[in-house]
């Protein structure tokens, strides 16, 4: 039987996209016919769950059917429920999203460590890059990277110590719209260099866009077009920055069309 993908989306630092990129990116799987599940293991803010919740809630006002994945909620303190959800979860699931809170947590941690494919978003601002490296406030040259980085170092080396398998470290880079082009450049020069010395991929990630924030009580997303309305040319926009954040994220999912 294959072995379910695990796909961790972490970072220690709110504000990134982090559940709305998760959320996206399983409802991306589901419609293309991926059996998926989703763990969300901030039990305060609980974004992940909540935003599902809303879909439950919005299918049966629509008495309609949307691609669904099934989906838990860890209570933040028990080490033998975290192992029984996660063993369940996996169990019938070609993909197990998992979100994990913004901030240190050590169920966030374990969770790196089953990581196929770990997903770091964040925005094109220093403050975000100081969570994996730091720089030269004159040249911005690399010159460390930092206890995150680290965190996840440690990680892979566990993974690789328990079953020899290699974790996909991603580092999403969302586009934010008031961040100047210099600031910009300088930020991809920074993960560029930091990219080569720890060894993660950087890839394309969501624009800063209301579209996101509106969608999320009605629990729909981009990839449910048909059921939100009139699409303006955000709403394309978005979608296309999905498309290729998809592509770059490098899954193997079913071969059925998105956004039919």
């Amino acid at each position: 039987m294959p072995k379910t993908h695990v796909i961790v989306f972490a970072n220690e630092k709110g504000g990134t996209g982090k559940s709305t990129t998760a959320v996206h990116v399983a409802i991306a799987l589901a419609a293309k016919g991926a059996r998926v599940a989703a763990y969300d293991l901030d039990h305060r803010q609980r974004t992940l769950g909540r935003y599902l919740d809303n879909r439950t809630a919005t299918m049966k006002r629509l008495d309609r059917q949307l691609p669904m994945p099934a989906h838990l909620t860890h209570d933040g303190e028990s080490l033998p429920r975290f192992t029984e959800q996660l063993d369940e979860l996996s169990r019938d699931a070609d993909f197990l999203i998992i979100d994990t809170p913004g901030r240190d947590d050590r169920f966030a941690r374990l969770a790196a460590q089953r990581a196929d494919t770990l997903v770091t978003p964040m925005n094109d601002s220093f403050v975000d890059f100081d969570l994996i490296g730091q720089v030269d406030p004159t040249s911005y040259k690399v010159t460390r990277p930092s206890f995150y980085a680290e965190l996840i170092w440690d990680a892979r080396k566990a993974r690789a110590k328990a079953d020899g398998a290699t974790i996909d470290w991603v580092v999403l880079r969302n586009r934010v719209q008031h961040i100047e082009a210099r600031n910009m450049r300088r930020v991809s020069d920074a993960l560029t260099q930091l990219a080569k010395r720890v060894g993660f991929r950087v890839i394309p990630g969501l624009g800063e866009r209301v579209v996101y924030r509106e969608l999320f009580p009605s629990g729909l997303t981009l990839i449910d077009s048909r059921d939100f309305g009139q699409m303006g040319i955000s709403h394309v926009a978005a979608r296309q920055e999905l498309r290729e954040m998809m592509a770059a994220l490098g899954l193997s999912e079913p071969a059925l069309p998105l956004f039919a």
